[in-house]
């Protein structure tokens, strides 16, 4: 298949030149995928879809103008060169637009190496019946369990190249295998509901349905009996399913195209600590069977392993080209992008420093406040980094759980907050964001 998208990427740049642009960059994407949801023991929905899109950018001196179709004829490439040279004439100049240089672009990058395809073959329907069937029965053998949402299995794969008239041309293929169960506890208005689930790489790594069905039921069934916590003041620990969020919020303040529109709270952070000074969080875009993992960015430059934040220091942003040429800096080989939009920069694998603690000894240490195991919605100042979410999870007093609460917000400042965190040793190493529990100090909680 590979094969097949280079050919399109070769014919979509030179339907470009042919149409007036001065340079271009293509991009094709071939995906397969399929799903099957089970409900009630029975098949609910059996999904499978295939398709190939294609984008082109083009540039006319500095303008660029960017154009997407899901249609491969030879004519359908033509028009799309030449509505994307007449839309990039009409477009404003932009002095940061442009390709990468030559000597800029990833050299024989060690593909096979990061291990990104399952070479097993697609798993046929009925085996995904069985493991969403096999799940969802583990969830309704849990006591306490009223009734199954629902359980989910699929199976996708995705197959990548990118050219451009620099000389660049390169592609891989990934593969992923997912598994969920959703599980009701109780009844009327005393229902509560949670879920588990797993996606991975390779379908041998994938955990078992029994045991993610088992997780989902025992989730929901503690939470029965939820009530609104007190409102006051209290240290926070965040579950390991959600305390991602967190540095995710941190990500965001540092990519480099919010900061050179000076929408950052971390924008004048370059060189200052912004964690503890144990703490770092680095990113790994070269990590064998991690779903964020690849080779070169949208752009063809090499990724690499980089620190976004050492020692509790600030240490850069996360650039693609056309935002490191507005702060005069270079790309740091995270440009990611669809068929649709130009590139933009975008974090891969990232990994906070674990602690020594379990999140047992977390709560222990915190003796009373809020254990989160859901959020929802948000409201995250870009400007000041002042923090309001949703949230509902466990009480602690003395160490230990109380009772499940929900229907709470916790508050606070994303700069105070991330310079208290105290990591557990919790953190799953497959996920793309490996980031154990979280004990964040003081934060408002508005309840009953």
């Amino acid at each position: 298949m590979t094969d097949a998208l280079a050919t399109l990427c070769d014919d979509l740049l030179t339907a470009a030149r042919r149409a007036g642009a001065d340079s271009a960059d293509a991009i094709a994407l071939a995906g397969t995928s399929l799903s099957i949801d089970v409900r009630g023991g029975v098949l609910e929905q059996a999904e499978r879809s295939e398709g190939t899109d294609i984008g082109l950018r083009v540039f006319v001196g500095q303008r660029q103008a960017n154009v997407s179709a899901s249609d491969t004829r030879a004519e359908t490439l033509a028009e799309m060169a030449e509505r994307a040279v007449a839309m990039a004439r009409e477009a404003p100049e932009d002095p940061y637009a442009g390709l990468a240089d030559p000597g800029q672009l990833a050299q024989s990058p060690d593909i096979a190496a990061l291990d990104m395809s399952d070479p097993t073959p697609e798993p046929d329907p009925e085996a995904l019946q069985r493991d969403a069937e096999q799940a969802e029965a583990a969830a309704l053998a849990v006591q306490g369990v009223t009734q199954a949402q629902g359980a989910s299995a699929g199976y996708g794969r995705r197959d990548v190249w990118l050219a451009a008239t620099n000389g660049f041309s390169n592609g891989y293929s990934r593969t992923q295998r997912s598994l969920s169960a959703v599980a009701i506890a109780g009844t009327g208005t005393g229902m509560e509901r949670d879920y588990d689930g797993d996606s991975r790489i390779h379908q041998g790594d994938l955990r078992a349905a029994a045991d993610i069905g088992r997780s989902a039921g025992e989730r929901a069934v503690a939470a029965l009996g939820a009530r609104k916590p007190p409102t006051g003041r209290y240290p926070v620990v965040y579950d390991e399913r959600i305390a991602a969020s967190l540095i995710g919020h941190l990500l965001a303040a540092t990519n480099g195209a919010a900061i050179a529109r000076g929408a950052s709270w971390l924008r004048d952070a370059l060189g200052a600590q912004v964690l503890p000074a144990h703490l770092s969080l680095i990113e790994d875009p070269l990590r064998p069977r991690a779903t964020a993992s690849r080779p070169f960015d949208a752009e063809g430059l090499p990724t690499a392993r980089r620190a976004v934040v050492q020692d509790g220091v600030l240490t850069g942003w996360t650039l693609d080209l056309s935002a490191g040429r507005k702060l005069g800096m270079p790309s740091t080989g995270n440009a990611a992008r669809g068929t649709s939009s130009p590139p933009s920069p975008s974090t891969w694998n990232v990994a906070l420093t674990q602690g020594d603690r379990t999140r047992a000894d977390l709560l222990r240490d915190m003796g009373t406040g809020l254990l989160i195991t859901s959020m929802i919605g948000s409201t995250i100042n870009p400007n000041t980094g002042d923090y309001s979410r949703g949230a509902s999870g466990f009480w602690v007093e003395n160490g230990q759980i109380a009772y499940p609460v929900n229907e709470c917000t916790v508050a606070g400042n994303l700069r105070e907050m991330l310079m208290t965190l105290v990591p557990a040793n919790d953190a799953r190493p497959w996920l793309s964001r490996v980031v154990p529990s979280l004990l964040v100090e003081g934060m408002t909680l508005a309840g009953s």
